[in-house]
């Protein structure tokens, strides 16, 4: 396995954190899109997973989050989150030269991945979404849009909500790379984002698999219930794991999770 990391320029020239894992005789490539406030190295046991299957792994942070250039936490069009991950989806599937490409997004980055599926159908093999905020049901930030002024910073307080293990809690609270604020421009941001996607599911055509924790405390289950019910896919399938809260990929049962993720890949090779 050899680890790559490097820069890569978006479409506006925002310099993006990317990080490759490659493996020898890859059969498929995955795409990992981090959610809100967290960054590319919380997926390193998803990632180790990936490559002993036989998938290279390409991994960014988001602009204004960890090392990618930006201002922090700061969207001012929630298209500049999918362009982005058309930019890295792109990059990928030049440089895997022909092997299917997967996506896989979890939270905010669900949003980012089943927006990409949307505005852009038909370039992956399949998309795998992991507590995706696609329809807010649960009012994290409050009623959107938020009437504060441009600019304006709130705590990041979802650490308590990211996982029933109180070891990840910790490790979040702890690590200098998540980032500890959160713009009103980002919240509302993502709300127009979600009524934008809640206008286009007939758009979403991808294959797809929808996995989110019963006790999300975050994103409500109910936002992947309804967009697997109302999107085109012909191929899509859901899962709500009873019990789980919402880093399904960080939670005790997490190989269980990381395998059924990584079967459906490999069904779609």
């Amino acid at each position: 396995m050899t680890t790559i990391e490097t820069g890569i320029s978006s479409f506006d020239g925002t310099k993006l954190y990317f990080c490759k894992n490659m493996v020898d005789n890859a059969k498929a490539a995955a795409v990992i899109v981090h959610g809100l406030c967290e960054h590319a190295g919380r997926y390193d046991y998803l990632t180790a997973k990936l490559n002993a299957r036989g998938f290279h792994v390409y991994r960014f942070d988001h602009r204004g989050h960890a090392r990618s250039e930006g201002k922090r936490t700061f969207y001012s069009d929630f298209h500049q989150l999918i362009d982005d991950v058309n930019v890295i989806v792109d990059q990928t599937l030049q440089e895997s030269a022909g092997l299917p490409v997967f996506v896989i997004g979890h939270s905010m980055g669900g949003f980012a991945s089943a927006s990409f599926g949307t505005k852009y159908p038909g370039k992956v093999r399949g998309i795998v979404l992991s507590g995706a905020l696609t329809r807010f049901h649960t009012k994290v930030a409050g009623e959107l849009p938020l009437q504060l002024p441009s600019g304006t910073y709130l705590p990041n307080e979802l650490g308590a909500g990211v996982c029933s293990d109180p070891e990840v809690v910790a490790a979040y609270a702890n690590d200098p790379l998540v980032e500890k604020q959160i713009s009103v421009d980002l919240f509302n941001s993502l709300g127009e984002g979600v009524e934008w996607l809640k206008r286009r599911p007939e758009q979403f055509v991808d294959p797809v698999l929808v996995m989110h924790g019963a006790n999300d405390g975050l994103v409500s289950e109910k936002d992947s219930r309804d967009f697997y019910g109302e999107i085109a896919s012909s191929d899509k399938t859901l899962k709500i794991y009873a019990h789980l809260m919402h880093e399904i990929f960080n939670e005790p049962s997490r190989d269980e999770v990381i395998e059924e993720a990584i079967s459906w890949m490999e069904q779609r090779i």
